[in-house]
């Protein structure tokens, strides 16, 4: 029997990308239209570029508007934040859907991005990575079982004998002093 040997695909992308449901507005020009505004929500992204699904084909290596809607990081005084940048669409291919309605698949590469900006957004992705990180992780802790009311009661008054009665020591019957 022949073992198939398992190839692995080598990662191109530099930034690390990270799954995340963003709203966002895209502004282009779709194939023999005018100018069109999709607002839409993000699939993934990272420092580098966005993914997310359209209701508009557009033209792959066109120029777009990106205004994207960060949520509150820890740490940071605005409660969100937009991210205005120029993209390139890198990919736009049809979803397989109804025939009344068309989606497409639309990949779009950050190109007018300041040093602020990505720096947000690097730190968004980071942030994101560990919150599923603790996710992952926080089933593997399990909490305490909670202990009946009557038994938390047994334990807090164990040892607090302050009224001069003896102890019953092991052995002894109830009553019998």
């Amino acid at each position: 029997m022949a073992v198939k040997k398992a190839t692995r695909r080598r990662e191109r992308r530099e930034s690390l990308r990270v799954d995340a449901r963003l709203s966002m507005r895209v502004e282009g020009v779709p194939d023999g239209g005018a100018s069109a505004q999709i607002v839409t929500e993000s699939q993934n992204i990272s420092a580098s570029g966005v993914y997310c699904l359209s209701s508009h084909f557009l033209p792959p290596l066109s120029k777009v508007q990106l205004t994207i809607v960060l949520p509150k990081l820890p740490g940071h005084a605005h409660s969100q934040e937009l991210v205005k940048c120029e993209g390139i669409v890198v990919r736009c291919e049809s979803l397989p859907q109804r025939k009344s309605e068309v989606h497409y698949q639309l990949a779009c590469m950050f190109t007018g991005l300041d040093r602020a900006k990505h720096g947000l957004l690097e730190e968004f992705v980071t942030w994101r990575n560990l919150q599923a990180l603790r996710a992952a992780v926080s089933p593997a802790r399990r909490p305490r079982p909670a202990r009946p009311k009557a038994a938390a009661k047994r334990t807090a008054t164990r040892g607090a004998r302050t009224t001069g009665a003896p102890k019953r020591t092991r052995g002894a019957k109830r009553g019998a002093r």
